[in-house]
């Protein structure tokens, strides 16, 4: 029996399926394999990272949905992504050294420049 005519394949899940995950399990498994980190993975491995990358997806998703949202747009633009992960701090200090194309800088103007002290 084959799986191309539809037999059993009511038993058969994903991975990523049986985690309740988005990402997929199986490429980032392989992924892991392939790569320069080690040929032995366990089965858990790739699980967990799925888990936590959909995490990290999920928070700045959200948290740029609620700026784009404040700023009247209707659209998550790469400008929305770079303000939501420059404002929370741990994002900031977890993409430090990432740089997102198309979001430009974070707006700061100095305290030195604000104050009209005469002299």
């Amino acid at each position: 029996m084959s799986l191309r005519h539809g037999y059993l394949s009511n038993n058969i899940k994903s991975r990523s399926r049986r985690a309740g995950l988005h990402f997929p399990v199986g490429r980032i498994h392989r992924y892991l394999r392939k790569g320069p980190y080690s040929s032995r993975i366990g089965s858990v491995a790739p699980v967990y990272l799925a888990a936590v990358l959909e995490y990290l997806c999920a928070e700045i998703i959200e948290l740029a949905g609620i700026l784009a949202n404040q700023m009247g747009k209707c659209k998550i633009l790469p400008r929305h992504i770079l303000l939501a992960v420059k404002n929370d701090i741990e994002l900031d200090k977890l993409l430090a050294g990432a740089i997102l194309e198309g979001g430009g800088v974070k707006p700061n103007i100095e305290a030195v420049l604000l104050s009209h002290d005469e002299e």
